[in-house]
């Protein structure tokens, strides 16, 4: 084996252990979402300097194979993808982060009644199962079950779109829990950029296996 195809099986190793970190960290705030566990969201926002170290590790590898082997043709399509995934990925670490703090610094559990109104916790659900379709398709080098990513990313944004109205709604009747619904407002735009983001890592892996670069366009090949 060429030393440059160890060092591209090493890279997307350490891509896929960055997946699997991150997917924890935003698994691991859901439960503590749901369980109102303010232990479990401090373990996230301990871990989260793990995926910063993980991602300054594979920035540093990338350029490295950058200037020590020149890859062309699908190498440097995988190099690329894996510079920007990772940036996505990052990205997805600090809004788990940023879940778990809102958790921690919660009085009181977010009402049930509330969470259902705005479907919140299957918008949290659908949004884990992306970055894990994502992972998934990066690893088999699946390309239809990274488009499969844009559709489930419809559900989001139709969550988000629906959430101010039905929390000023509620706010008409409940007015004492306004705190709480700019707390779930503010998650749910958490999430909403947790689907982009995925969007963007699926791009990102069409483009390594099909030289095919999908962003920016309005209908998805």
């Amino acid at each position: 084996m060429a030393q440059i195809e160890t060092e591209l099986q090493l890279l997307k190793t350490e891509a896929i252990n960055m997946w699997t970190l991150v997917n924890s960290q935003l698994s691991k705030a859901r439960l503590a979402f749901l369980n109102f566990d303010k232990d479990l969201a401090r373990e996230v926002v301990l871990k989260e300097k793990r995926v910063n170290g993980s991602e300054l590790k594979i920035d540093r590898d990338c350029e490295n194979i950058f200037a020590l082997f020149c890859p062309v043709a699908i190498d440097l399509r995988f190099v690329l993808a894996v510079l920007k995934i990772n940036s996505n990925l990052e990205r997805i670490g600090d809004i788990a982060e940023g879940i778990a703090k809102y958790i921690i610094d919660a009085e009181k559990p977010f009402s049930k009644d509330l969470l259902e109104a705005i479907r919140i916790l299957p918008m949290y659900e659908e949004s884990v199962n992306m970055l894990e379709d994502t992972q998934e398709a990066f690893e088999k080098e699946d390309t239809i079950l990274a488009r499969g990513v844009f559709k489930k990313d419809d559900f989001l944004d139709s969550v988000n779109k629906s959430s101010n109205k039905i929390l000023e709604k509620h706010l008409e009747t409940h007015p004492e829990d306004v705190t709480e619904a700019l707390w779930l407002l503010s998650i749910i735009r958490k999430l909403e950029r947790v689907g982009d983001q995925a969007k963007n890592i699926a791009e990102e892996i069409i483009f390594y296996l099909e030289a095919k670069v999908l962003k920016h366009r309005h209908k998805l090949i």
